[in-house]
């Protein structure tokens, strides 16, 4: 693999020798990096993968020029511990935001700024680096602020309680509030995931002469359901026909005298607005690829696209209604394969052979040890991740993992592990730690819709022991009564 990519570099080191000095071609071979984050988007949500009502024409396209993974999976079945374990590479045993913890007046528990996280690895190797969407690990003036965690440019909402909402008064631009005129929580104006998408597009016209590292956590689709009126708004409810409106709680709609900022409004049109939301994602990323193509940088420049978690049952949305979850059981905080089974597609012209596709066994906490394998920089030997350079690069010896864990604090405490074929799930662990093991065979039911472990007593004793020995005590994230 490592000769494959010399190879590579000689070439192109050969080529520009003659007209350029060796600091400026090395800078030229470096790859950009663009990080699509999705939020709530489920894995039967695009058209390539099954989808036929919603229309996704720009992932598709993405999906058949680059690597579909088709075994990845999210960092956890909620926002903020799945960030956490995307920037840090420790699954939410280890990684040091485990749940979804508010702060007051605004913002979540914050990512300490001792660890390194991925935007400071590409900041430490001279990228550029921008954050456009929806942040939620650690307030402005926190350790967990994105400028703490190596972003030079972070346009978007930083509380994930503010981002329920798609009209709100303001969105910050690193420590500065950007109020958007017509938006005071009485009345709709401007858009923000429109706004958003602007100022990220502007971030690749500013560092087209630069490498850069670019994260564009997106709010969309996750709710509250709002499409902004329009084109794709009109089409969805034509294609979908009549539907029973969402009639939200008091204080959730825009205007209401005590209203209530993490609520979600009411919708006449909740499954058309949520295509139209989907449909609305897949346009900005066809517009990011565009804006590549129209500033030449296509084929130095890396796509990532995924999902946080699985697809949401709020705001009037109606998951069964899209298969959104495709063949698997389970929602957003189930950790079934639902929730937490999840697209994942890499573009790499000239690198990953159009149309590949890998079963490879992968979770978010593999991305930081990959990017430092693609930037030359040593991995460290206590993150969960694993490089999935290998597999990027058609080499047969990638290494696996012995199993992926993860914990949900919530609704009781959940806990799941999957090794090899086997998937081992624990619900209400916080009130009885003894809680009995499911186990699924998920190469023969991928639905886990047959609980074997009574046919496994030694396989379900090795699961206890690998739920014992995966997680480490988090003073502030505690999971069992005694910690």
């Amino acid at each position: 693999m490592r000769l494959k990519i010399w190879i590579i570099i000689l070439s192109v080191l050969t080529f520009l020798a003659s007209c350029q000095s060796k600091e400026k071609a090395e800078v030229l071979i470096q790859p950009n990096v663009i990080f699509i984050l999705a939020d709530d988007l489920g894995y039967g949500d695009l058209g390539f993968l099954g989808q036929e009502i919603i229309e996704t024409p720009h992932l598709d396209k993405l999906a058949a020029e680059g690597m579909f993974f088709s075994n990845h999976y999210s960092g956890a079945t909620v926002c903020a511990p799945s960030r956490s374990a995307l920037m840090t590479g420790l699954h939410t045993g280890h990684t040091p935001v485990r749940g979804n913890f508010e702060m007051q007046p605004e913002g979540q528990y914050p990512l300490p700024d001792s660890l390194l996280t991925i935007p400071k690895l590409f900041k430490n190797a001279g990228y550029a680096t921008g954050a456009y969407g929806k942040w939620g690990l650690g307030f402005i003036g926190t350790e967990g602020d994105p400028n703490h965690q190596g972003i030079d440019q972070f346009f978007g909402y930083n509380c994930q309680r503010i981002a329920h909402r798609y009209y709100p008064e303001y969105l910050w631009k690193n420590e500065n509030k950007v109020f958007l005129p017509g938006n005071d929580w009485s009345q709709k104006s401007i858009y923000a995931p429109e706004v958003i998408h602007q100022e990220s597009l502007k971030f690749i016209e500013e560092n087209a002469e630069y490498p850069f590292f670019m994260f564009v956590p997106t709010v969309m689709p996750h709710a509250e359901l709002a499409a902004p009126d329009g084109k794709l708004l009109d089409y969805y409810r034509k294609k979908i026909g009549e539907e029973e409106p969402h009639l939200a709680r008091a204080g959730s709609d825009y205007g209401d005298e005590a209203f209530n900022i993490p609520g979600y409004q009411s919708n006449a049109y909740p499954k058309a607005s949520y295509a139209a939301m989907v449909a609305l994602l897949d346009s900005q990323v066809g517009e990011i690829l565009a804006k590549l193509d129209e500033l030449g940088l296509t084929d130095s420049t890396i796509i990532i696209f995924t999902s946080d978690n699985g697809p949401h049952l709020e705001g009037g949305n109606d998951a069964d209604f899209f298969n959104s979850n495709g063949v698997f059981r389970g929602y957003k905080r189930d950790l079934y394969e639902g929730g937490i089974r999840v697209p994942m597609i890499i573009k790499w012209p000239g690198v990953i052979e159009p149309g590949t596709k890998s079963a490879h066994v992968s979770a978010f906490w593999d991305f930081l040890p990959t990017f430092a394998d693609l930037l030359g920089k040593e991995i460290p030997d206590f993150l969960d991740g694993i490089s999935l350079l290998p597999s990027i690069m058609g080499d047969a010896n990638q290494k696996k993992h012995d199993y992926l864990y993860w914990e949900f604090h919530e609704l009781g405490g959940r806990q799941a592990i999957r090794k090899e074929d086997w998937k081992a799930v624990k619900y209400g662990v916080k009130n009885n730690p003894d809680e009995a093991i499911e186990l699924f065979n998920l190469k023969d039911d991928p639905s886990e819709s047959w609980d074997i472990a009574d046919q496994h007593p030694e396989l379900v004793k090795e699961m206890q022991q690998l739920f014992e020995k995966a997680r480490t005590v988090n003073p502030v994230f505690k999971f069992f009564p005694e910690e």
